[in-house]
């Protein structure tokens, strides 16, 4: 979807960021570009924990008085909750600091439209693969300072089974936490299995970590940029054919759900 123009505001796009993988950031740039070139707000820029530019210098590159912040994240949780509002002092939905007024909008990763994304990430990887035979699993993190991120992939799980997409299962696994990833082919009874990992970036667990637990490779490798690690489907292991995409935010369409949840933010904050 897209959204009216608002030419006198901005937009900051949120993101983790990585001190040891140089991946980490390209998607949340991939989705500001994207969202630039609609030509919809005055500016959009990216801010990070874990990088430059960081969250705290964020006000100083923004002209406009007016800014909406959307956290590029897969849940609402430690990071959204608490490190997202203390370092940009953002103290409820809409907040002025320093004259500028803040709007705060939801995670991308809880907004609904995410369930057609991962669909679409799986019906690309399994391109003419009968549904009916296929068991599609959800995977991400689990444990950790942010127990929501294991809701957020249940409830696409759900919705997903509920949609008529057809899979004869869809499943949640984690990589720390049972369902564990690594079981992958004992909780899976059809011969196709398609893995979509919950994660925006094809950091270190997607990349390097769950490949691993898959039993797709013996050891830790390289970092995405520097490997084809997704260009290799299928993969016969186990007595099954697995599928497995990239990170589900490595999809440039997820700049319609940041949009979507800044149109939300509207519905529901501001009066139309």
């Amino acid at each position: 979807m897209s959204i009216a123009p608002k030419p006198t505001s901005a937009l900051l796009i949120v993101g983790h960021g990585s001190t040891e993988n140089p991946d980490s950031s390209t998607p949340y740039f991939d989705h500001a570009d994207e969202i630039r070139s609609r030509g919809l707000f005055a500016e959009v820029h990216c801010c990070f924990w874990k990088e430059e530019p960081s969250m705290r210098e964020a006000i100083y590159m923004i002209d406009s008085d007016e800014i909406y912040v959307v956290p590029d994240f897969i849940s609402e949780g430690y990071f959204t909750q608490d490190v997202i509002p203390r370092e940009l002092q953002l103290t409820g939905p809409t907040t002025v600091v320093r004259g500028k007024t803040f709007h705060y909008c939801l995670p991308v990763g809880v907004h609904r439209s995410m369930t057609d994304l991962i669909l679409r990430r799986a019906k690309e990887v399994a391109a003419g693969i009968d549904p009916a035979s296929t068991t599609l699993i959800i995977t991400g993190h689990g444990t950790g300072l942010n127990q929501n991120s294991t809701k957020a992939i249940r409830d696409q799980a759900d919705l997903i089974a509920a949609s008529g997409a057809g899979y004869a299962a869809v499943l949640d696994a984690y990589m720390e936490e049972p369902p564990f990833i690594a079981e992958w082919d004992k909780m899976s009874d059809t011969p196709n299995v398609v893995v979509v990992p919950f994660f925006i970036s094809d950091g270190l667990h997607s990349y390097q970590d769950i490949p691993v637990l898959l039993g797709m490779e013996d050891e830790v490798g390289a970092a995405a940029s520097q490997r084809e690690v997704f260009r290799h489907n299928p993969h016969h292991l186990r007595g099954k054919t697995l599928y497995y995409t990239s990170a589900i935010g490595t999809e440039r369409l997820l700049a319609d759900v940041i949009l979507d949840q800044i149109s939300d933010f509207d519905k529901i904050h501001k009066s139309l």
